[in-house]
């Protein structure tokens, strides 16, 4: 397999299942029932109910198996990037830049002008890469709150 073989196109509901299972080997936390706010399922239909044009996958030529993931989406004022995900067997192949340098492109042409994404800080090969890449930390504090979820009530 070559990056030359690989195609990447938009995702289709036909996917679904392959691309859980690329997710769950990419992303282990997914298989965690302590965070349920990492549910693949959900994502996916989430995703296919906002910019579903966003969620891209690569595919390799020979058999058509979905071999790499990017999500992305645009409010307006920042593109996002989740989900970048490439086959054990598919990786330092151009895959992920691949798919990252499509996600750019379809971002720039609505006019996006940033890109952000996330990395867990206990991933220093998955910063390595985004880093190739040109991405840098931005000074900033990202900040999360789980919706849904009781949170403590504030000492006063």
């Amino acid at each position: 397999m070559s990056a030359a073989s690989i195609t990447i196109r938009a995702f289709d509901e036909a996917d679904t299942e392959a691309v859980l299972a690329l997710w769950l080997q990419a992303f282990p936390e997914y298989g965690d029932p302590t965070r349920p706010h990492r549910d693949p399922r959900l994502s996916i239909a989430n995703k296919l109910g906002t910019q579903p044009e966003l969620f891209f996958v690569a595919t390799r030529g020979e058999d058509g198996a979905i071999v790499g993931t990017a999500m992305t989406g645009y409010d307006g004022h920042r593109g996002w990037l989740y989900s970048l995900a490439v086959a054990p067997e598919a990786r330092r192949l151009g895959i992920g830049t691949r798919l990252v340098r499509h996600a750019e492109s379809a971002l720039a042409a609505m006019g996006c002008l940033k890109l952000n994404l996330q990395v867990l800080a206990d991933k220093p090969e998955v910063i390595a890469f985004y880093d190739a890449l040109g991405y840098r930390a931005d000074a900033v504090v990202s900040l999360g709150k789980r919706l849904g979820v009781q949170e403590p009530e504030a000492i006063a």
